[in-house]
């Protein structure tokens, strides 16, 4: 038994795996340290790699989101005359601030009080190529 433990000691020691994780490796390779060694290399080496494709799925997904937000604008109005001008992508990442932090969340609620106490009004507006002209030049 000690020399079993002393064996899952050495696997947890190189690779930083669990005791559950170095017993059933070795379990699996009929105690044989290297083979259980190299095994959990492996599966690391594979998790990893998902890990990093799966990172680049959804860089790829923010870009697209952040490229088509940069079309859409927002303003802040007041009566016909606008005050203010964003790109909406602004206006999402304040939505994710206000998300991640109660005291932005806070600022914003008490910001939105006071434009609608004094009558403000926001407007979503999209720039570039009407939808008309995009569903057309999706045919190509």
């Amino acid at each position: 038994m000690n020399s079993e433990l002393e064996k899952i000691d050495l696997i947890r020691a190189r690779l930083e795996v669990s005791y559950k994780e170095a017993r059933e490796a070795l379990e699996q390779e009929g105690g044989d340290v290297v083979q259980a060694l190299v095994n959990l290399e492996e599966r690391g080496r594979d998790l990893g790699e998902r890990f990093q494709a799966r990172g680049q799925e959804m860089v790829g997904q923010v870009r697209g989101i952040l490229q088509k937000g940069q079309s859409y604008r927002i303003k802040v109005k007041k009566g016909d005359q606008t005050v203010y001008e964003f790109p909406a992508t602004i206006g999402a990442l304040g939505l994710i601030g206000a998300l991640a932090s109660s005291e932005i969340a806070v600022l914003g609620a008490l910001g939105t009080v006071a434009a609608m106490a004094n009558k403000y009004t926001l407007e979503f507006e999209r720039r570039g190529k009407s939808p008309e002209e995009e569903s057309a030049g999706l045919g190509e």
